[in-house]
């Protein structure tokens, strides 16, 4: 059995009927909010409460509906089936696959994976490229060793407790096929807060408020995408941080 983890919903309607296999989406955004809970049914309960309040849904029985039936579909995955990832190389994404990852070397089950990455620029990923770029990406994926995924997997729990320097650690020897793996963990490492910044993504914001002399948050955003696409941030958790920005000015 072949099947294909998505970052998105909006890949999967790009692929839906053009490829084989089974379509799960990771309908995530983990690296906003919080993920301290290792116990999965407190995870969700975590998670399902935050996203009901921090994005202006007011019903968490969402999460339940259309999140983890798709994450529990990753707990059953068979022996032997073949999965490939489509995440992107920054931040967003890759802070989704590697609670993917996680997943699926917890099961315990022996599978092949491959990783479909994006030709388009990082700004555009996926949604940059065109149905023949998509197959072709398809058709020649990385394949990942099982030392590649055992490595990968180690991530998330480290990511939870923000151990950056034993993250760098880990991708170092998949530096080669992979090199976009230190530079979201990096990217993760300078958006922290430290004494004297508010962290990479404010500081961003705050300098292109000041260029374009305004707090109008549409070219705000526009201009954050492209120069910080490194976050994969979307317009939500961009205007979460402008709206914190403003109210503390």
């Amino acid at each position: 059995m072949l099947y294909h983890i998505l970052n998105g919903d909006a890949l999967k309607s790009q692929l839906e009927g053009k490829i084989t296999g089974q379509l799960i989406v990771a309908r995530e955004c983990l690296v906003d909010g919080p993920i301290t809970s290792t116990n999965l049914s407190s995870f969700y309960k975590e998670r399902a409460e935050f996203l009901s309040t921090a994005y202006g849904d007011s019903d968490p029985g969402k999460y339940y509906e259309k999140v983890v039936p798709e994450f529990e579909q990753l707990q059953q995955i068979e022996a032997g089936a073949a999965v490939n990832l489509w995440f992107e190389e920054d931040l967003f994404c890759q802070v989704n696959c590697w609670f993917v990852l996680h997943l699926l070397k917890q099961t315990g089950v022996d599978i092949q994976l491959s990783w479909v990455l994006p030709t388009a620029d990082i700004r555009y990923g996926f949604g940059g490229m065109s149905e023949a770029d998509l197959l072709k990406a398809f058709e020649n994926p990385t394949a990942l060793s099982k030392y590649a995924f055992a490595q990968l997997s180690r991530l998330w729990p480290l990511y939870q407790k923000n151990e950056i320097e034993a993250m760098l650690e880990v991708v170092a020897p998949l530096k080669t096929d992979f090199p976009f793996l230190s530079r979201a963990i990096k990217a993760h490492r300078d958006r922290l807060p430290q004494a004297n910044s508010l962290g990479r993504p404010k500081q961003a914001l705050l300098q292109i408020m000041q260029e374009l002399d305004t707090r109008e948050f549409g070219p705000v955003f526009q201009a954050f995408h492209k120069q910080e696409s490194i976050y994969g941030f979307g317009d939500l958790q961009v205007k979460r941080l402008f709206d914190e920005l403003v109210a503390s000015s």
